[in-house]
């Protein structure tokens, strides 16, 4: 990692209390980023930014809401130049058929709230990320800074009753080219993270009976993947320059079934 890229900078990581925003915030905070926590969790964002010291902090912030994520970029900059981004926030999902067994079709709601998470929210952090980095003078290379998006290898596999969420993270992965060659002008590259079965603490809950039963169906490594393999992507996507508009799939060769 080059010290002299991030010298100076910032990033918020939307999601940034728990799980895979947690390890990319653990992982950018060492590389030398000041690092916003973007996130919900005030408890866990408060105790993650005390653990960390200085050049981090928790920001409460609601993706969907466009005067919370602005206040996550003013204290970005407060702790360096923000020319960063990870979108790795998560929290709402929704399981159910297009047409349930009874024959009731499902609830509508359901699928807006996911949508409105998952992709809106993308959507909306990235557009207001990206404008404010856009006025940063650029480096030597002509760029301003770099954005990681989130999807899921659900955005191209979606198993039964995940409607919702794949059509939502197919959305994400659809936006990164478009958003890579809309921010090109600006100097600013997006590329995005497709996560398999990772083991997150929410994945943990399960048991480990359950986990071995899902790292089963992983080709290899045959285990889930971890959250700091998801920060070692994500800090590759920043660092390295040419790399852009791309969608990487994180999960051990794995292709989801439909169940």
């Amino acid at each position: 990692m080059t010290v002299t890229k991030f010298q100076g900078a910032s990033a918020i990581v939307s999601g940034g209390a728990g799980g895979l925003g947690e390890a990319a915030v653990r992982r950018l905070h060492s590389e030398g980023l000041g690092v916003v926590i973007a996130d919900l969790a005030e408890e866990k964002g408060k105790a993650l930014a005390d653990e960390l010291g200085e050049r981090a902090t928790f920001v409460s912030t609601d993706v969907t809401d466009e005067n919370s994520i602005n206040g996550a970029i003013t204290a970005a900059n407060e702790l360096g130049r923000l020319r960063y981004g990870v979108v790795a926030h998560g929290g709402f999902g929704v399981a159910q058929r297009i047409v349930g067994r009874d024959g009731s079709p499902a609830d509508l709601g359901g699928f807006e709230k996911t949508i409105s998470l998952y992709l809106t929210g993308t959507y909306n952090i990235t557009r207001l990320v990206a404008a404010n980095i856009a006025a940063a003078d650029p480096l030597e290379t002509g760029e301003r800074g770099a954005l990681v998006l989130t999807a899921s290898i659900a955005g191209y596999e979606g198993q039964i009753g995940q409607s919702a969420y794949a059509a939502a993270k197919a959305g994400v992965i659809g936006l990164t080219l478009a958003a890579a060659r809309d921010l090109s002008s600006a100097g600013i590259r997006v590329n995005t993270i497709a996560p398999g079965t990772m083991r997150t603490p929410i994945m943990e809950s399960v048991g480990e009976e359950a986990i071995a039963k899902f790292a089963a169906n992983v080709p290899f490594p045959k285990r889930l993947g971890t959250p700091e393999e998801f920060a070692d992507a994500a800090t590759f996507f920043l660092e390295n320059g040419y790399v852009n508009g791309e969608v990487l799939r994180l999960d051990g060769a794995q292709r989801f079934m439909p169940k």
